[in-house]
């Protein structure tokens, strides 16, 4: 094993977004003995960079869901930006059924509601998590859309049709899951588009390309190592392709049983270090 990617959120970050010093002790051990240790994440750059600075982390990020890959330094190695024209029908379509959006690019990510982002973001936790507080998942929410760094625009359109901006993900949400089940059926015969998932309540729209997979694929190659001496972590299903491609997949133990049963193997759960658990054993091994 020269390889470790993993997730961030419900995998490596606890139930309040931060990496527990138990997985930071063992991401420390890993790297001292010389393998690497990257982040595969839905979150953009900043964002999935933060909670590792704050525990003294620096690592290769692949962020966005592949649609950006960073060395450790910080160097862009690769970007996947979804085509002009597909945006555009994701675009359409997603505000046809008045879903809540938000658009991440190279100039940063894009919404068009503060109150109705709030509302989206407290009904999908409050669902997800019922015994968590209001003034909690609020917290979350407006810190998360500081540190993503969006910004409040009128028009998606406008951002869309410059020529300077890159669309590198979109997300859209809603409570309703036969709707979101509508949206992917009529969104996932076009070609160059792939959606997946990386909570309930939310699709996530990326080029072909930028799979987190793929992405790790890729930056594996990169640094010169066989898939078969990786090992990928994650909880949901924008985490598939990674799994299903490192040599050794590992579900979280708060994953879906149907992403329990493509891995190799479950760990602990996020809130029990589980990340730490599986990187002790496997280096044992």
């Amino acid at each position: 094993m020269k390889l470790i990617a993993s997730d961030l959120d419900g995998t490596l970050l606890n139930e309040v977004g931060e990496v527990s010093s138990e997985n930071t002790a063992a991401i420390r051990r890993v790297q001292q003995q010389g393998k690497t240790f990257v982040v595969v994440s839905g979150r953009s750059y900043e964002y999935a960079r933060k909670p590792l600075q704050d525990v003294g982390i620096t690592c290769p990020i692949i962020c966005l869901n592949g649609a950006e890959i960073y060395s450790k330094e910080g160097k862009l190695v690769k970007k996947s930006p979804l085509a002009k024209s597909i945006s555009k029908q994701v675009l359409s379509t997603c505000l046809g059924e008045d879903l809540y959006i938000e658009i991440f690019t190279n100039k940063g990510g894009y919404s068009t509601s503060y109150e109705r982002y709030l509302q989206v973001v407290f009904d999908i936790f409050q669902t997800a998590n019922p015994n968590i507080d209001k003034g909690t998942i609020l917290q979350f929410a407006r810190k998360r859309f500081v540190e993503e760094k969006v910004h409040l625009i009128n028009d998606f359109q406008e951002v869309i049709d410059n020529e300077e901006v890159e669309v590198y993900k979109m997300l859209a949400f809603s409570r309703i899951h036969e709707l979101l089940e509508s949206i992917k059926a009529t969104l996932t015969p076009i070609e160059g588009l792939v959606i997946t998932s990386s909570a309930s309540g939310n699709l996530e729209f990326n080029d072909l390309e930028a799979q987190k997979g793929i992405a790790l694929s890729y930056f594996a190659d990169y640094l010169g190592i066989e898939m078969g001496d990786v090992m990928a972590l994650g909880d949901n299903y924008n985490d598939v392709t990674m799994l299903k491609m490192a040599g050794i997949g590992v579900a979280m133990g708060n994953a879906d049983e149907e992403i329990k049963a493509l891995a190799d193997f479950t760990t602990k759960t996020n809130i029990d270090h589980g990340v730490a658990f599986i990187i002790d054993k496997m280096v044992k091994r």
